[in-house]
């Protein structure tokens, strides 16, 4: 603000005339009035007075968007635990030898509009490189968690049981590398219960031979998953016990790791809850016997119709998932 001058009284010239009493005091009067305005407070009363009483200062506000919500966050196994003292040994699940269906049924396969950065995946996605230990367990039969059945593929493992993920991990193919630089690639049939770590795969005795001799008993490794070129159709099974009024669904043979299973049941697609031993269960029998829709980690779909249910009984489709 402008320094506002102030009034000075003026001192009256000497009159040659008589002046009276009463002029004298008028002036003296004058005189008071004059200092009192002068001298008195400051007061700003033009336009820029006005319009500084009324301002407000706001505190600025910056927004911060959220994240997309379901976006997945990209998480990485800790670093290379400790050893353990000695192998551990894995789950297996004995059950019955199933039937294979030679005939395929009507399939159809949805375009392959799915991304490839594998947003559906969990612990275990494409691109990534982790590390851990590989042990090794006598796989038997090569029946696991997984509940896939005996096999005569002794390229497989356990996946510990963070990394098992509630079964996520089944069918999952991962290209395990020693440090020396030997390599194989095993399939994913088991799990692996503590003392099994973040990042660990008990690996079958024979992929374990591929890497180093057994007499090590645990090595360190790095793992990544694996697209694998050339896949037959997969196939469907439902569990031992499925009718009209509840089932269990599995998809065997996908050649990536499958993330969604859904039935369609009163015009709406409707996805199931995953099993630790790999089934997608219906509890209530809605889409038992109907459509199916499979997705992959990479959110491809695949729609199958025309099966039945037919408990334990392997059956062929005519559709796979692309190699990524």
């Amino acid at each position: 603000m402008a320094a506002r001058s102030h009034r000075s009284a003026r001192r009256p010239g000497r009159r040659p005339a008589l002046i009276s009493a009463a002029v004298a005091a008028v002036a003296a009067v004058g005189l008071a009035a004059s200092l009192v305005i002068a001298f008195g407070p400051d007061r700003d009363t033009g336009p820029e007075a006005a319009g500084k009483s009324g301002a407000t200062p706001v505190a600025a506000t910056t927004r911060t968007s959220a994240p997309p919500a379901g976006t997945p966050e990209r998480k990485k196994p800790s670093a290379t635990p400790s050893k353990s003292p000695s192998p551990s040994a894995s789950k297996t699940t004995p059950s019955a030898t199933p039937t294979t269906e030679p005939t395929p049924p009507t399939t159809a396969a949805t375009g392959r509009s799915g991304s490839a950065s594998g947003q559906l995946a969990g612990r275990i996605r494409p691109g990534i490189d982790y590390e851990g230990v590989a042990t090794f367990y006598d796989a038997g039969t090569g029946d696991g968690a997984c509940s896939f059945g005996a096999s005569d593929d002794v390229m497989t493992a356990a996946m510990n049981t963070t990394d098992y993920e509630v079964s996520k991990a089944c069918g999952a193919y991962v290209r395990v590398r020693a440090a020396g630089g030997a390599a194989v690639t095993v399939r994913i049939t088991n799990e692996c219960p503590s003392p099994c770590r973040p990042g660990q795969l008990d690996l079958s005795a024979e992929a374990f031979a591929k890497l180093a001799a057994p007499s090590r008993g645990e090595i360190p490794i790095t793992w990544s998953l694996l697209s694998p070129a050339a896949s037959d159709p997969l196939s469907i099974r439902y569990k031992t016990g499925s009718s009209q009024y509840w089932c269990g669904i599995q998809v065997l043979g996908h050649r990536n790791p499958v993330a969604r299973l859904e039935v369609r049941s009163g015009g709406a697609w409707t996805p199931l809850p995953r099993t630790e031993y790999n089934y997608f269960l219906s509890e209530q029998g809605g889409g038992c016997g109907g459509a199916l829709r499979i997705t992959d980690i990479y959110g491809e779909r695949l729609t199958v119709e025309g099966l039945t249910v037919r408990p334990d009984v392997v059956q062929r489709t005519g559709v796979q998932f692309a190699a990524r």
